[in-house]
């Protein structure tokens, strides 16, 4: 079955003429946009209050209101909205005073399909860059960004079977929820579910259910017109709108007090909304990737959420497993967070011993991928060296002597548990790498003349690849 292609956009044709309003909605239709049509000022208004588009294409002189009516309503309640206008008549003073008006573009009848659909395009995207980068721009005064590439690391097979799910799910506009320990990675999840679908340039938009006041539930999702309630001193789009045609990932969705779990429910059956200071509902189409730490099932049955809501969001479930139970992908991830730490402190990177890997590897890490990563920036910045050991690692209550391990059987001697680790570390390094030494360097973090030492002291054989 081939992946779901994304329609281009939503465009509302306002034409008086019947026979151009039907060809020009043909035309854009077999390029891949949705249409609405109206035929006249009044019904554009009325059109754009029940669904929102991505942009207005107007027809300039029509009998009653014209297009510059039109660009005047619509650029005082949504001046981000593009318009288009298309006319037969046209003049350079016609054209100033449409683009001083609000307009967009201005293009001549008969327009060439070709032009016309160059102009959509880039109407579309310099909304959809200015909206996202309000966003972006708001988000980051709120939740500073932690630095570092974002795609998720690991190639162990638990790690295997989450991308496996991914890659299935990404293409298809499924709900998606995300379930796991808190510091597991499912935003880094959500982003690549976003990445590898039909709607990777449209906007992802993040939003932490567990941070927002009952109170402001209503205009933080939805949004409101101006002067809808006291304070509403301007319009706002909610994070619905933001996310349109694009990816809402809803984190922490277990902490979603009951009142708005009806509003959030009729969006996901309805695809629709109702905004405060509207007439009309508001049609949206965002996909929903949701995560939580909770079990949802227990809360269901306790009744602190709604059973009909947790089915609409558990289309496809992806667990993702505590970093506990994929102990391989440590050194990889270590290795991660060293390079990019190293980066933005301006450092060269240092090199993770093989007994630091051994013990990080043997430490069940309770805080998951989160914690990994405070205790190798805090080993960094306590001791800036070209080598992270062992004690750096302990330095400032990391990696504690108390802290849980994945479990030890039989003989508790420190040296030979560290051995058989330190050994199990180099045979799989050799494994991934099928034998070849340099490889096998770069996945440990060290040399090729230490690793001729390690191999040499525990009898290794680098020829005799394991399985």
């Amino acid at each position: 079955m081939p992946d779901k292609v994304a329609p281009r956009g939503r465009v509302l044709v306002v034409e008086d003429e019947a026979y151009v309003r039907e060809s020009l909605a043909e035309m854009l239709r077999a390029r891949g946009f949705d249409v609405d049509l109206a035929s006249s000022v009044a019904s554009g208004l009325e059109a754009l209050a029940r669904t929102p588009v991505d942009v207005v294409l107007t027809d300039l002189k029509m009998p009653g209101a014209g297009g510059l009516e039109l660009i005047r309503r619509i650029n005082a309640g949504s001046p981000d909205l593009p318009i288009i206008v298309l006319t037969g008549f046209g003049t350079i003073a016609s054209a100033v005073e449409c683009i001083r008006g609000g307009a967009t573009d201005y293009i001549l009848k008969p327009a060439d399909p070709g032009a016309l659909e160059v102009a959509l395009e880039r109407a579309m995207s310099a909304r959809a860059m200015k909206r996202e980068v309000t966003y972006l721009r708001a988000a980051a005064a709120i939740h500073p960004p932690e630095g570092g590439a974002d795609a998720p690391v690991g190639e162990s097979p638990a790690w295997n079977a989450v991308m496996k799910m991914v890659r299935a799910a990404a293409p298809t506009d499924s709900t998606v929820l995300l379930m796991g320990e808190s510091g597991t990675g499912k935003e880094l999840v959500a982003r690549m579910v976003h990445r590898l679908s039909a709607r990777a340039n449209a906007p992802y938009v993040r939003v932490n259910c567990a941070a927002i006041p009952l109170e402001m539930w209503e205009s933080e999702f939805f949004g409101h017109r101006k002067g809808s309630f006291t304070g509403a001193t301007a319009d706002r789009e909610g994070r619905f709108l933001l996310a349109n045609r694009g990816t809402l990932f809803m984190d922490e969705i277990g902490a979603m007090p009951l009142p708005a779990q009806a509003k959030i429910l009729r969006v996901l059956q309805d695809g629709e909304f109702d905004r405060l200071g509207d007439s009309q509902p508001t049609r949206v189409d965002a996909r929903v990737v949701a995560a939580t730490n909770s079990d949802l099932q227990a809360d269901v049955a306790a009744g602190r959420f709604r059973h009909d809501l947790f089915y609409r969001l558990d289309v496809v479930r992806i667990q993702i497993p505590a970093l506990r139970d994929r102990p391989g992908d440590i050194p990889l991830l270590a290795k991660r967070f060293v390079q990019e730490i190293a980066s933005r402190l301006g450092r060269p990177t240092p090199v993770i011993t093989p007994s630091a890997v051994v013990e990080m590897t043997a430490y069940a890490w309770p805080g998951n991928v989160r914690e990994l990563r405070n205790v190798i920036e805090r080993a960094m910045i306590l001791n800036p060296g070209d080598v992270l050991n062992l004690p750096d690692l302990a330095a400032g209550g990391a990696l504690p002597a108390d802290a849980p391990r994945t479990g030890v059987d039989g003989d508790l001697n420190l040296r030979t548990h560290l051995g058989k680790r330190e050994k199990e570390v180099l045979m799989e390094a050799l494994r991934r790498s099928a034998g070849v030494r340099k490889e096998a360097s770069r996945l440990l973090g060290i040399d090729q003349r230490n690793l001729s030492y390690y191999l040499r002291k525990y009898g290794i054989d680098p020829d005799v690849v394991p399985e």
